[in-house]
C-alpha cells in the first residue's frame, strides 16, 4: 500500500520506494529460483537440460518483480506498507475550540503502550533518499548494461563485414544436401568457433582454419549451429538478454542465463547425434576438443552463438562430452512441464511469504491503539462523551483547501453512531487493500446466513450498488475479508470519531467493526475533519482508492451547479443513559461539493420521528440540498 497524498514529488518518492522493495524482493526470488534449480541439477539432471527450465525461471523472478508493483487494487498484496509521510500544519481553525477540548481530553487518558497512527510519524526520509539513489544506481547501471550489448554488436557486425561470402560448393563442411543455404555463410579469418549471430538477419560465420579439420567432423560442427537455427535459440537468448539487461543488478539473472546457453547446446548436440552410431558421436567429441585452440571470442556478445557458449571452458565441454557418451534418455513432455511446475510452485512460495493477501489481510502496518478490554470500560467511556441533545439538528460546512468554517448552525460537537455514513471509510479501506476492485467487482451473491433485516437487501450485488443502496449485508462481507483487525488498524489511521471498534458481549466482529457497532461514535465536527483528509488525500492509501469512492458517492444532477459527493445514514436515537429512543431517528448526510473549483465538506445531522415517512438519512439528504441551492457561499 503506498501512503500518497497530493503531492507529485511524493508520489514519485513512493513510486521509487516501492521500485527499491520490488528490486529486493526480485533477489530474494532469485535465490529461490537458482536454489530450486540446483536441486534439479542433483536430482533429475535430465530437467536441467531443458532450456524452458532456465528461460522459466528469469521469467519467474520478472513475474514476481511485477506482482510487486502491481496496484493495491489487484487480487494479491505482496509489499509492506510504505510511508512517505510529508509533515504539515493544520490550519487553526480546521478544529474549533470545543472539538479540540474533547481531544485534549482524549489526550489525558493514559497512553497505551503501543501507539502507532501513521499520520503521527515522521516523514520517512532514509526511504525516500535510498529510492531516489536507487533510481541513479539503477539508470546507470542499465545504461552500461545496453552499452557492452552495442559495443558487442558492433564487434560482431564488424566482423561478419570482414569475411567473405561462401555458397554449399565453396566449403567440404556444407553437406551436399545443404546447397541450397537456408541462411548466409561467411568465412572469416579470425582465429575462433564457427557462431551463429544475428537475430533479424542470422548469419553463420565459419573460420578459415575449420577446413583443417575432417571434413565429416566440418559438416558435425555445422550441423550444430544450424540445429541452433532451427530450435530458434536465437530468440531465446534474445529473451534472457533483454531480463538480464534489465535486471542487471540480480547476480541470479546473469546465473540462469549461462545456464540456458549450457542448456541450449546441450539440446542441439542431442539433436545432431541423435540416431548416429557411436563412431560418428566419437568423431564429433574429437571435434568438440579440437576447437578448444579456436575458441577466441569478444568478450560480451549479445546474440551470438558459439560452440562452447553457455559457459564455455573445459568444465563445460567435458559435461558435453560425458552426456554425448551416455546420451539422456527421457524424452517427452514431461520433463518440461515438471520445470514449469517447479517454477510456479517457487513463485507461490514467494508469493505466500510475502506480508498479507488481499483477501486475508492482517492489516496495514500500523499497530492499532490497543482498545480497553472491559466492556464496563467501554460503557463509562460511552458515558463519559458528550450526551445528544434532544433535539438533534445540526448544519456544518467547511472548506477543504482552507479549513475556514462557512456554516456552523446547531449543536456540531455531540458524538453519535456514524451509521451507514461509515460506509465511506469501509469503501476506502476496500478499495485500498484490494478486497473492493471496481464498481463493480466483486459481485456477492445473497445468502440466507446474512439475514437481513430488511427484505429490499436480500440480493446479490457490487460495489455500486452496495453504496447506493446502503445494504449492510455487503459491509459486512467486506469488513470480515478485511479482518476485524485491519479495520480497527484504518480507523485509528483515519482518526476517525471516537476510534472505538470494540468487541462486546453479544456483538459478533461482524457487526462491531461495521456500521452497527454499538461503540463507534462520530460528531458532524469529526466528520468534516474526516472527511477533509478524504478529499485533500490525507490518508494513508492509495490514489485508487479515493477515486473509486468518490465516482460511487457522486450524486447526479446537483441544483446551483453544485457537483455533490456524499452518503445518507439513519439510526435510532441513543438516549444519555444508554437506551433507544424508540420514537425518534437521526439522519446523516455526509461528503462534499464542488462548484468553480471550490470544494466544500460538509455534514448536515437532522432528527425525525420514528413514525415519519421515509428514512432519516433520505429526507436530511432532501434537506441539505435544498439548503445548499439556497446559500450564498
Amino acid at each position: 500500500m503506498i501512503f500518497g497524498g497530493i503531492d507529485t514529488g511524493i508520489d514519485l518518492d513512493l513510486t521509487l520506494a516501492r521500485l527499491l522493495l520490488a528490486a529486493g524482493g526480485s533477489l530474494a526470488v532469485g535465490c529461490a529460483v537458482w536454489a530450486a534449480a540446483l536441486l534439479c541439477r542433483r536430482w533429475l539432471p535430465v530437467l536441467t537440460q531443458q532450456r524452458s527450465l532456465w528461460l522459466g525461471a528469469q521469467v519467474a523472478v520478472a513475474v514476481v518483480f511485477l506482482a510487486m508493483l502491481l496496484p493495491p487494487s489487484d487480487s494479491l498484496r505482496v509489499l509492506p506498507l510504505i510511508e512517505i509521510v510529508e509533515p504539515e500544519a493544520a490550519p487553526a481553525s480546521a478544529v474549533p475550540a470545543a472539538a479540540a477540548a474533547t481531544h485534549a481530553a482524549e489526550a489525558t487518558r493514559p497512553a497505551p503502550d503501543l501507539v502507532a497512527v501513521a499520520a503521527d510519524r515522521p516523514a520517512s526520509a532514509w526511504m525516500r533518499d535510498a529510492g531516489r539513489a536507487w533510481l541513479l544506481l539503477y539508470l546507470s547501471g542499465l545504461a552500461h548494461a545496453l552499452w557492452r550489448w552495442w559495443r558487442a554488436q558492433r564487434l560482431l557486425d564488424t566482423l561478419a563485414a570482414s569475411g567473405r561470402a561462401l555458397t554449399g560448393a565453396d566449403h567440404a563442411g556444407l553437406a551436399p544436401d545443404q546447397q541450397a543455404l537456408p541462411l548466409p555463410v561467411i568465412e572469416v579469418e579470425v582465429p575462433m568457433s564457427p557462431m551463429l549471430l544475428g537475430l533479424f538477419r542470422p548469419r553463420l560465420l565459419l573460420p578459415r582454419h575449420l577446413r583443417e579439420v575432417e571434413v565429416f567432423q566440418q559438416r558435425l560442427i555445422v550441423a550444430h549451429e544450424l540445429t541452433h537455427w532451427r530450435r530458434r535459440d536465437l530468440h531465446w537468448s534474445a529473451a534472457a538478454l533483454v531480463l538480464q539487461s534489465l535486471f542487471w543488478f540480480n547476480p541470479f539473472m546473469r546465473l540462469l542465463g549461462a545456464r540456458l546457453g549450457w542448456a541450449q547446446e546441450f539440446g542441439c548436440d542431442r539433436d545432431v547425434l541423435r540416431g548416429r552410431p557411436p563412431a560418428e558421436r566419437k568423431a564429433y567429441a574429437a571435434a568438440l576438443v579440437a576447437q578448444l585452440r579456436w575458441q577466441h571470442r569478444p568478450a560480451g556478445m549479445a546474440l551470438a552463438f558459439g560452440a562452447h557458449d553457455g559457459g564455455a571452458g573445459t568444465s563445460t565441454l567435458a559435461a558435453r562430452i560425458g552426456l554425448i557418451r551416455t546420451p539422456a534418455t527421457a524424452r517427452g513432455a514431461w520433463p518440461r512441464a515438471l520445470a514449469l511446475a517447479s517454477l510456479a510452485a517457487v513463485a507461490v512460495a514467494n508469493f505466500a511469504l510475502q506480508p498479507a493477501l488481499a483477501w486475508q489481510a492482517a492489516g496495514p502496518a500500523i499497530e492499532p491503539r490497543p482498545l480497553l478490554a472491559s466492556p464496563a470500560v467501554n460503557d463509562a467511556r460511552l458515558a463519559a462523551a458528550p450526551a445528544a441533545p434532544a433535539v438533534i439538528d445540526c448544519t456544518v460546512m467547511v472548506d477543504a483547501a482552507s479549513g475556514a468554517t462557512l456554516v456552523r448552525e446547531g449543536t456540531c460537537d455531540a458524538r453519535v453512531t456514524p451509521a451507514s455514513t461509515f460506509k465511506i471509510a469501509i469503501s476506502l479501506m476496500g478499495f485500498d487493500s484490494g478486497v473492493l476492485r471496481d464498481d463493480h467487482a466483486p459481485y456477492l451473491p445473497y445468502k440466507a446466513s446474512y439475514a437481513s433485516s430488511n427484505p429490499s437487501w436480500r440480493h446479490g450485488t457490487d460495489p455500486a450498488g452496495w453504496l447506493r443502496e446502503s445494504i449492510v449485508w455487503y459491509s459486512q462481507q467486506v469488513t470480515r475479508r478485511l479482518g476485524a483487525a485491519s479495520v480497527r488498524g484504518y480507523v485509528q489511521a483515519f482518526d476517525y470519531g471516537n476510534r472505538d471498534l470494540s468487541s462486546v458481549a453479544g456483538v459478533t466482529e461482524a457487526v462491531a467493526v461495521s456500521e452497527l457497532s454499538p461503540t463507534l461514535r462520530i460528531s458532524p465536527q469529526e466528520q468534516t475533519v474526516f472527511l477533509r483528509k478524504v478529499v485533500n488525500r490525507k490518508l494513508p492509501l492509495s490514489p485508487h482508492a479515493y477515486e473509486a469512492t468518490a465516482r460511487l458517492l457522486k450524486l447526479d444532477a446537483m441544483p446551483a451547479g453544485w457537483e455533490v459527493h456524499g452518503k445518507t445514514g439513519t439510526a435510532p436515537v441513543q438516549l444519555a443513559d444508554g437506551r433507544t429512543d424508540r420514537d425518534n431517528n437521526i439522519g446523516w448526510f455526509v461528503g462534499w461539493t464542488i462548484r468553480d473549483g471550490r470544494t466544500l465538506v460538509f455534514a448536515r445531522l437532522m432528527q425525525y420521528p420514528v413514525q415519519s415517512a421515509g428514512y432519516a438519512g433520505p429526507k436530511t439528504r432532501a434537506a441539505f440540498l435544498d439548503e445548499l441551492a439556497q446559500r450564498s457561499l
